[in-house]
């Protein structure tokens, strides 16, 4: 498995600081569990960041500077002089053999996915309601069943997407196991599951998504998506 979407500089920086709410930090946790490079990535921050709290006097103000960013940004850069790469990443928690769902979201889902009770969302699309204790975001397992698209829509805030099993085209671009997707109202989609399998997925919204289909919009608070 090759993980080729990964989570952002910035977002990896509140979760390493204990910023991010705990819905968001399920599904950084999720993809770190599945990405060797992004674990290596949340080591080097959290060392550096170790490092210049060593430097900052009792007095001064606790944001990040520009320039303290800069270092950060470049610290997290996969190059010879950090020695970054996969093969270097720390080991993840041991996970049974063909589970689909990582922990800790297996432990939050209570099972893998055949042991789930899946509710219906269109034909052949299910979907797996989660909850978290911060009330901050949606947390949910969606099953798009192979080759067929999502409604296009945009956002009315932010989305995290994880692909836990099978794949999704998005445009251009191809999420397999283990890749990250961020969205946020600028952006609007189609995402395809691939054929061959469905397509699982774990997401994390804030807002209600805004579907184009305005039959799609008439059953969405039936569906709560």
């Amino acid at each position: 498995m090759s993980v080729r979407h990964r989570v952002s500089d910035e977002l990896l920086l509140d979760y390493a600081s204990g910023s991010l709410g705990e819905s968001w930090s399920l599904a950084v946790s999720t993809h770190l569990a599945l990405c060797p490079e992004s674990r290596q990535r949340l080591k080097t921050l959290e060392m550096a960041g170790g490092a210049l709290l060593q430097d900052i006097e009792p007095a001064q103000s606790q944001e990040i500077s520009d320039d303290q960013w800069t270092q950060i940004r470049k610290l997290l850069k996969p190059n010879a002089a950090t020695g970054l790469s996969p093969q270097t990443a720390p080991q993840s928690t041991p996970q049974p053999t063909g589970a689909v769902l990582p922990e800790p979201l297996r432990s939050y889902a209570g099972g893998d996915v055949d042991a789930l009770k899946w509710k219906q969302l269109g034909p052949g699309a299910y979907h797996f309601p989660i909850r978290t204790r911060d009330g901050e975001a949606n947390v949910r397992l969606l099953r798009i069943p192979a080759g067929k698209p999502v409604p296009e829509h945009t956002h009315g805030g932010r989305e995290l997407t994880v692909v836990l099993s099978g794949y999704f085209k998005d445009g251009d671009d191809v999420f397999r196991r283990g890749d990250f997707e961020e969205a946020d109202e600028d952006l609007t989609h189609q995402p395809i599951a691939g054929e061959g399998e469905d397509c699982i997925c774990l997401a994390v919204t804030d807002a209600p998504l805004k579907f184009k289909s305005w039959l799609v919009r008439l059953v969405q608070p039936v569906l709560g998506i």
